[in-house]
């Protein structure tokens, strides 16, 4: 599928300088790479978007077709993605790409932009969780946001500790996640089915049936929830410089891992389209649950509630993982406070995962004012999309001796035909929601100020070390 050479020695000028307690640990491995993704990327999507995209699309073969167009634009981006995890061997994520190929503001940009959306969506995802925990416990109703904030907390502990226990967190959490997504999977096929089998098929959703609506424009916009679904494929380039043998293993674990996400999405709607009619599919705001209603009669409320929070658990801890590595490449790279590169000895920048911490804590507490933030994710997700594709040209015209050990296949009309579906959803997602894009443009354009500040105080402390 690509061609990977066996050398992952990074240029000189990428080696990590030394960090005041401790340096990032080279312990990682495939297995981590792919528990990291499936954690991150497997969570409420593909509890809640089947039903919205069923109502748009009139059929099963187009609802599946759906599905299985955006993992395939999951996986263009993830072997190109990979070339530069491999040519940038840098923790840090799409930081580190944007600002080798484009420059200090634009990976600036970029960072603060990933940053604060994956601090959002541990706050987001924790509040979820939290919801479940109530309905599956009573004592713990209406204690949603504390519940939450010890949820954040204890993983953030856990990874204090060390990068080895943060893994070994996410792997096994994100193993609990397939497992159970795979025994939901099974039951479905082996005891459900006869509601779907005696109902009438012929009925058409409403969306489908408004002649008003083009069926192109109800495709881009299932294909937006769906590729909001699959975000998440890239998680493994945020620990660049910590995986093992990374030339073999980074895109070993990228393309690995979104192979079987796209497997357990597929397998997933098949069995929630062979247990339940279309018609009831379609609308359904959460279809897992009435599949496991269909299937486990009273008793589904609970099996998709304990799905539900062992999904929601593996993402919390990922996300909680990757987002101090944006801070911290930032740091270590003069475009924030250098303290935030402090690294204790076990591997984790403790500096970064407080900041990063507090700010998913603050989120929590203040659910009720950051709806517009949480609104802008999606935003930033497709605009830092669009950055990276467009990383992966530039690099390739400018740097075209530069050592690649692994080139992403079919360059260049896979890396195009990946940035050309992040240029279309970035303009559906404007068209579709403008005030809240218009508010995520105003948070990327609040990062300038902050830049030319931090730029500043960065040339007067150069010169005080002149």
């Amino acid at each position: 599928m690509a061609t990977v050479e066996k050398s992952d020695a990074p240029a000189r000028e990428l080696a990590p300088p030394p960090a005041r307690a401790g340096h990032l640990l080279r312990v990682l491995g495939v297995v981590f790479g792919m528990a990291v993704t499936v954690g991150i990327t497997i969570g409420m999507g593909i509890l809640r978007t089947p039903g919205d995209v069923a109502a748009r699309l009139p059929t099963p073969w187009l609802f599946m077709g759906a599905w299985l167009l955006g993992g395939v634009y999951a996986l263009l981006g993830a072997v190109s993605v990979a070339e530069l995890g491999t040519m940038i061997p840098r923790s840090g994520g799409f930081y580190v790409f944007a600002r080798r190929a484009l420059g200090e503001y634009p990976g600036f940009i970029v960072g603060w932009s990933d940053w604060l959306s994956t601090c959002g969506t541990v706050a987001a995802v924790a509040l979820v969780l939290g919801e479940y925990a109530g309905r599956l416990f009573p004592a713990l109703a209406g204690r949603g946001a504390a519940v939450a904030c010890a949820v954040t907390l204890a993983f953030a502990v856990l990874q204090w500790r060390g990068v080895r226990w943060g893994s070994r967190s996410q792997e096994l959490t994100s193993l609990l996640k397939t497992v159970a997504f795979v025994a939901l999977i099974v039951a479905c096929f082996a005891l459900g089915g006869g509601e779907a089998r005696s109902a009438a098929h012929a009925s058409v959703p409403a969306a489908a049936a408004n002649p008003s609506r083009s069926f192109l424009n109800a495709l881009v916009l299932a294909l937006q929830g769906i590729i909001y679904t699959y975000d998440g494929w890239y998680s493994t380039v945020y620990f660049g410089e910590e995986v093992r043998d990374t030339a073999r293993n980074v895109p070993r674990a990228m393309v690995g891992s979104v192979l079987l996400v796209i497997a357990i999405y597929l397998l997933f709607n098949l069995a929630l389209v062979y247990v339940l009619p279309f018609e009831r599919l379609a609308g359904e705001p959460l279809a897992a649950g009435a599949a496991a209603e269909a299937v486990f009669g009273p008793s589904g409320a609970t099996v998709i509630g304990v799905v539900a929070i062992l999904s929601l658990l593996a993402s919390v801890n990922g996300n909680t993982l990757t987002a101090p590595r944006v801070v911290y490449a930032m740091s270590r790279d003069r475009l924030f406070w250098r303290g935030a590169s402090r690294v204790n000895r076990g591997g984790t920048p403790t500096v970064s995962l407080f900041m990063s911490t507090a700010a998913a804590l603050l989120m929590i507490i203040y659910s009720g004012t950051f709806g517009g933030l949480l609104a802008a994710i999606a935003f930033f997700f497709v605009f830092d999309y669009t950055l990276v594709f467009l990383s992966v040209f530039v690099l390739r015209f400018r740097e075209p001796d530069a050592e690649r050990p692994y080139r992403a296949w079919g360059y260049p009309l896979t890396t195009a035909l990946a940035l050309a579906g992040s240029v279309a959803f970035l303009y559906g997602a404007v068209d579709a929601d403008r005030e809240n894009s218009v508010f995520a443009l105003k948070l990327l354009g609040a990062s300038l100020p902050v830049f030319l500040v931090l730029r500043l105080w960065r040339r007067a402390h150069e010169s005080r070390e002149r």
